[in-house]
């Protein structure tokens, strides 16, 4: 016999009114009794009806994610935890992929039934404002970099990080760092501002050098092929630094070293972004920004039900915070 809202009442000692507007994600329940209540439907295995639901609020309990890539490790990655910060809350979500295309984005964004959806987390890439204006998308956070004014965003400080970054590789005796990672041929505000923090970290400690590489994208094979490239490259000198876009641009950039017999760390270090899982497990475990994965989840949540609830404020940029995981790339003993 399936499980009722009676049976989560008394699992967690609390009223049947209470578990229904945890269910109903009602925003005056204290957290602990949210947390129990939320127990005691996983230990019960109660199912909400959801078609009730939608009936009784006007709401289905879906909110949609949509990714430019999900075979970009960080975007896995986040996903994971908003999937799990979502169904915390008592929402379900529809995942969606869009390639980082303008078209696909704005398509999306004009596809998204109100009636299936109750609103959607989007890391856009390329869509511009008028695309939001041309859609009924109803509630709506963006996630990362790129910006539309008006829209709630969640988002690290790129050009701090960058910059955090950026010293890192200068306090470790680098004095000719490359960024690997301008986007050619198609639009990338997270690398644009990432390079920003480099500049500005490297006019900081007055260091002329400044190389940014191109690459066709942001996999293993995009940093293997700009290395190569680069260390092909006649004129401009040897280096001895490299921050990269992402982590999967900084493992094909070390596999590239290694090839041409290069040493990681001692002829070059080596600093990515975003700290993927991967990066911890090499035979030269990667130094990586840090983001707060799970403070994005939390924060990119819990802006869209706020809106989904009626929330009715400006929409702003909220700031994750960031941290610099230092491994073997990078840090230099001598």
């Amino acid at each position: 016999m399936a499980a009722t809202q009676r049976d989560v009442a008394l699992r967690a000692g609390v009223s049947t009114r209470t578990v229904s507007n945890v269910v109903n994600d009602y925003r005056h329940i204290s957290e602990d009794v949210r947390r129990r209540v939320l127990a005691a439907i996983d230990e019960v295995g109660y199912r909400p009806n959801r078609a009730a639901r939608s009936l009784r609020t006007g709401r289905s309990g879906l909110i949609a994610l949509a990714f430019p890539e999900f075979d970009v490790g960080y975007f896995a990655e986040l996903a994971r935890l908003v999937v799990h910060e979502a169904e915390r809350r008592g929402y379900t979500v529809l995942v969606m992929q869009t390639l980082g295309e303008r078209g696909r984005e704005a398509a999306l964004l004009q596809r998204i039934d109100r009636q299936l959806v109750d609103g959607l987390l989007f890391s856009a890439s390329a869509c511009e404002p008028e695309d939001i204006e041309n859609s009924d998308t109803g509630p709506l956070v963006l996630l990362g970099e790129h910006d539309i004014p008006g829209i709630d965003r969640i988002a690290i400080d790129n050009v701090a990080a960058a910059r955090a970054a950026t010293r890192h590789l200068v306090e470790q005796g680098c004095r000719r760092i490359a960024f690997i990672g301008r986007a050619r041929d198609f639009r990338s505000d997270m690398a644009e501002q990432r390079i920003e923090g480099y500049q500005l970290e490297l006019t900081a400690a007055a260091l002329p050098f400044r190389q940014v590489v191109e690459v066709d994208g942001y996999h293993r094979a995009n940093g293997f092929a700009a290395v190569t490239e680069l260390l092909a490259a006649k004129g401009s000198g040897p280096v001895d630094g490299l921050l990269c876009a992402n982590d999967p641009v900084a493992l094909g950039a070390m596999h590239a070293l290694n090839q041409a017999g290069l040493r990681v760390p001692d002829d070059i270090a080596v600093v990515g972004f975003d700290d993927i899982d991967d990066s911890a497990y090499g035979l030269v475990p990667l130094t990586s920004v840090s983001p707060d994965k799970r403070q994005i989840a939390e924060l990119a949540v819990s802006r869209l039900i706020d809106r989904v609830q009626g929330a009715d404020v400006p929409g702003r940029l909220h700031v994750a915070g960031f941290e610099l995981a230092v491994r073997a790339s990078s840090a230099r003993t001598g």
